[in-house]
């Protein structure tokens, strides 16, 4: 999800073209206005991935949005007052043929719910979702996705798996307000994988305190390691101890950007590259991977499939092994 002021086009559509070259497939902006909403077949023109609008308590920011084209829009109809408003979301949203996203939070439950649980609870969180769907179903509305969110990892999974024996709808997933890097990559990681694991979820978002980007290249290492984005190499790097004897941490930072404009044929399940910093556990990798250097004495032995390619110096040795790997893929 974009950072920025959706009223500041340019801004809005650089972060988008950024979060594209990362990978990512779908993007969702914040609507807090109107001029928000009318910004939005700005936007769309200049870029090429879904523009998803995201609306809280105002129906006519929906409608709006839904007008300007948004190819899908997410609402909590929870936080919207009157079901009224709410069917005539899904009158102009059948209208325009517009994907609606029914978004439940355990932050923003309906106040019934929340008398009847006490608290934010799988269940009540479960209930709050599948009344809206029955409403939308009831409306004979078809072009649903639905999401259950929660700070806390737990609840996130059992209440996926929980709502996934209840409707047939494509389900997003997330862990919201998940904190900074490294404990929004934890929390995240461990609900989503579990989920994806067990065949849970169709669309995912990795929801960090910083800039999105970080949430793109989180997203798909998950995805890689999980066999299901295979676009690009897993990269496994040990983590060097007083046994290292090239400088593997800038080894692999140059190899990385390297890959990225390398483009790798489709897979099955991801290529593994390997870049490891010394014989104990480099050859094993070097076996394993499908391309790998295995470092040592100012130089690093490249293996290819398993077999040795070519040794070579510490300071042509990033250069000799992209190459080795473009030569092999193009």
């Amino acid at each position: 999800m974009c950072d920025t002021r959706t009223t500041d086009v340019q801004k809005t559509v650089r972060q988008i073209k950024q979060l594209e070259k990362e990978g990512c497939d779908i993007v969702r902006v914040a609507i807090p206005d109107l001029a928000s909403a009318k910004a939005i077949p700005k936007i769309k023109k200049q870029i090429s991935i879904p523009l998803v609008a995201d609306i809280h308590f105002d129906p006519a920011l929906a409608i709006e949005s839904i007008r300007q084209g948004a190819d899908k829009i997410r609402i909590n109809p929870g936080n919207i007052s009157d079901k009224k408003d709410v069917k005539e979301i899904i009158k102009e949203a059948k209208r325009h043929k517009t994907t609606i996203r029914i978004g439940v939070n355990s932050g923003s439950l309906e106040p019934e719910i929340l008398r009847k649980h006490k608290t934010p609870t799988v269940k009540a969180l479960v209930e709050s979702a599948m009344k809206w769907v029955k409403f939308f179903e009831k409306e004979k509305f078809k072009r649903l996705v639905v999401s259950i969110k929660s700070p806390d990892p737990e609840t996130v999974i059992e209440a996926n798996r929980l709502l996934a024996k209840k409707t047939v709808h494509p389900l997003h997933l997330g862990v919201t307000e998940a904190g900074t890097l490294i404990p929004g990559i934890t929390k995240s990681t461990l609900a989503l994988g579990t989920l994806l694991k067990e065949g849970i979820g169709d669309t995912i978002r990795i929801s960090l305190t910083e800039d999105p980007v970080l949430e793109i290249k989180a997203a798909k290492e998950l995805l890689k390691n999980l066999g299901l984005y295979t676009k690009e190499p897993i990269i496994i790097s040990c983590p060097t101890c007083a046994r290292t004897e090239i400088d593997l941490k800038r080894l692999v930072k140059e190899i990385e950007e390297a890959l990225k404009k390398i483009k790798f044929k489709p897979r099955k399940k991801p290529l593994r590259i390997a870049v490891m910093g010394c014989v104990v556990n480099g050859p094993g990798e070097a076996r394993e991977a499908t391309y790998a250097i295995c470092g040592g004495k100012k130089k690093g032995a490249i293996y290819h499939k398993g077999k040795l390619v070519k040794i070579a110096p510490e300071n042509t040795l990033v250069k000799s092994f992209i190459q080795i790997i473009k030569n092999a893929e193009n």
